[in-house]
């Protein structure tokens, strides 16, 4: 009989002993449900409510999934319910249609194109710095905040030269509701409970209506101007996408760009996403330099070296080697993309088993990134990690914070890029100590953020 066709075999996993007790528990403890999961070997199984879920837990099964085999899956579930926020951008569209999209976005995340956001990242650090001073040495800050405040301006400048700051509670707070509401699409009965007249449903409608307002007012306003701005917005506002003709010339008085709709749905993924993930990163990066005092004084070592008081640029990227080695190791323990979910369209087989098209693959980086059979002592805060030849030691796929493959994320040279600069500008200066018995508890959303904010207290270096 071929693998194909024989009766369901399923790897070992935890087993369902009253109804609805996964469904509670990944609710619960999302993080804690995936580890337990791992426990049981690199594929493990679960099922309830007649549908089937495995976790991938190898770095050569995870190459597999996300590159080898990547035509054998399509996003999951919680990207799917992410449409209603997103609509039909980069995240979430799926075959040609994503393969277009990703060519007409590309050209904005060039090296060169690279090369003069750096200017933007380091200017709005140094604004948030500007703020720290007027504060006053000691005063107390919300660093999750803070650090979401500064990258909603660095994105919305850089990628669509528009001043967006000031909005910046506004919009976190539509944010939060808004995710809070895709998180709700991902249990069972979500789609039936969305329909209801719930107030989380008009908080999560009021939240989108408040998201939606700020990426159409941009649009309209550089749709009036006419400028080219030389920007993300003005590349899609200008395209023509010829390749949807099938690659034939397509006349000057026929020619059109995307509606607003599209504009807006591709907007809103890179605005919204781009953002959030990096905002957690450096959330988490200030709080693991604040229980490790001693990597904390070789990273100022570095930044003193090298800047000596200056504001940081892309050509000092190379030189800030424990800068990003910070960062790295921040991400490592703390990945904003904590858990990725692919559906199966085909039967997949892997190791001895044949996974059937309609179950749900998930791998992850929080249980990969803290697998002892790759990372010695994982719990601990340890930079020196990403040295070179500690990493040549290392499995390619033992770390993964960005994806791989086709779908790799678009963005990831920009969030390196504005991760190192803006930690540079900030750290230079400023040290930041957790508030006295405030809670720190991760909150996996579709994003991995501290459920609490991150309470502390700002220091000027040298006071």
């Amino acid at each position: 009989m071929s693998p194909r066709t024989r009766a369901p075999h399923y790897p070992p996993g935890p087993k369902q002993r009253f109804p609805m007790q996964f469904v509670l528990r990944f609710g619960a403890d999302r993080l804690g449900f995936l580890q337990e999961m791992a426990s049981y070997g690199d594929v493990s199984h679960m099922a309830t409510r007649g549908l089937h879920f495995y976790l991938i837990n190898h770095p050569d099964l995870i190459q597999d999934v996300l590159v080898t085999h990547h035509r054998s899956f399509i996003k999951s579930r919680a990207l799917q319910a992410a449409r209603g926020l997103l609509g039909e951008g980069l995240l979430t569209s799926e075959g040609d249609l994503h393969l277009r999209q990703r060519r007409l976005v590309q050209p904005a995340f060039h090296r060169q194109r690279l090369a003069g956001y750096g200017q933007v990242m380091a200017h709005y650090a140094a604004q948030a710095a500007g703020r720290w001073q007027a504060l006053g040495n000691g005063a107390t800050v919300d660093m999750s905040q803070e650090m979401m405040r500064l990258t909603l301006g660095i994105v919305g400048k850089a990628l669509f030269d528009a001043d967006v700051e000031g909005e910046a509670a506004e919009i976190g707070q539509a944010l939060t509701e808004a995710l809070h509401a895709v998180n709700r699409l991902l249990l069972p009965g979500g789609e039936l409970a969305e329909k209801l007249p719930m107030p989380a449903n008009q908080r999560a409608e009021e939240a989108r209506q408040r998201l939606d307002s700020t990426i159409y007012r941009i649009i309209r306003e550089r749709r009036a101007s006419g400028e080219d701005h030389g920007d993300l917005l003005s590349m899609l506002l200008e395209v023509v996408d010829e390749e949807s003709s099938g690659g034939a010339p397509i006349p000057e008085t026929q020619r059109s760009g995307m509606s607003d709709e599209q504009v807006r749905d591709e907007a809103m993924t890179l605005f919204l996403a781009g953002h959030e993930t990096t905002a957690n990163a450096l959330t988490w990066t200030w709080y693991l330099l604040a229980q490790n005092p001693a990597e904390e004084r070789q990273l100022h070592h570095e930044l003193d070296r090298v800047l000596a008081g200056r504001l940081p640029t892309m050509d000092d990227l190379p030189d800030l080697t424990y800068t990003r080695m910070v960062l790295s190791e921040a991400i490592r323990l703390y990945p904003p993309a904590y858990v990725i979910g692919r559906q199966v369209i085909e039967p997949y087989e892997v190791r001895d088993y044949v996974i059937q098209p309609g179950s749900t693959v998930f791998v992850s980086p929080y249980v990969m990134q803290r697998d002892p059979r790759y990372w010695f002592d994982f719990e601990r805060f340890d930079p020196t990690r990403w040295a070179a030849e500690a990493q040549a030691r290392r499995p390619k796929f033992s770390y993964f914070p960005f994806g791989a493959g086709p779908r790799v994320c678009i963005g990831e040279g920009f969030a390196w890029a504005e991760g190192i600069l803006a930690l540079a500008t900030l750290a230079q200066r400023w040290q930041a100590r957790l508030v006295l018995g405030h809670p720190v508890q991760l909150d996996p959303l579709i994003t991995l953020r501290p459920k609490h904010g991150m309470r502390m207290t700002l220091h000027r270096r040298g006071i």
